[in-house]
């Protein structure tokens, strides 16, 4: 049985030294959960989101669909707040061209909501990309269950 262990033990050392044993390595600090995006297969604007959110250290699964209402209506996105594609991240849902760090604010926060939106396609918005000049303000919307949506980020234009 001894002879056994001094086997076992320094070969569990060395997988563990090597990284062969997937399991014992530490989940990496501050690791952004994955985006699950729904979009239609006829919208760039929604490639270039995804692109952004990538580009802010998120991994994201697209997946494509021909139409977006029955799953913003299964997800509880109000049509009021509609835009081009919609998001599941967590317990949280996204909608439209929510910027990268207002998700973080919202995953780092953990209020009791729905999730983001960005109704329509607002100029500037991450995706909807213009000159500085040509971009228009508009607000992150925090989607609540049981009460009105209310701002949550206020974008100003020409950002």
């Amino acid at each position: 049985m001894h002879r056994r262990a001094h086997i076992a033990i320094p070969a569990l050392a060395a997988a563990l030294f090597t990284g062969a044993v997937a399991l014992a390595a530490p989940a990496t600090p501050g690791a952004l959960p994955q985006v699950e995006v729904y979009k239609t297969p006829y919208c760039g604007c929604c490639g270039a989101w995804v692109t952004h959110l990538q580009q802010a250290g998120f991994s994201v699964k697209v997946q494509e669909v021909e139409d977006l209402t029955p799953l913003r209506a299964r997800l509880g996105i109000p049509e009021a707040h509609a835009s081009c594609h919609s998001a599941k991240i967590g317990s949280y849902v996204l909608e439209g061209h929510v910027p990268a760090d207002d998700v973080k604010r919202l995953l780092e926060e953990k209020p009791q909501a729905l999730g983001l939106a960005v109704p329509a396609m607002p100029a500037g918005a991450p995706g909807m990309d213009v000159p500085p000049e040509h971009a228009q303000a508009y607000a992150t919307l925090l989607l609540r269950r049981d009460a009105p949506a209310q701002v949550y980020v206020q974008h100003p234009a020409g950002k």
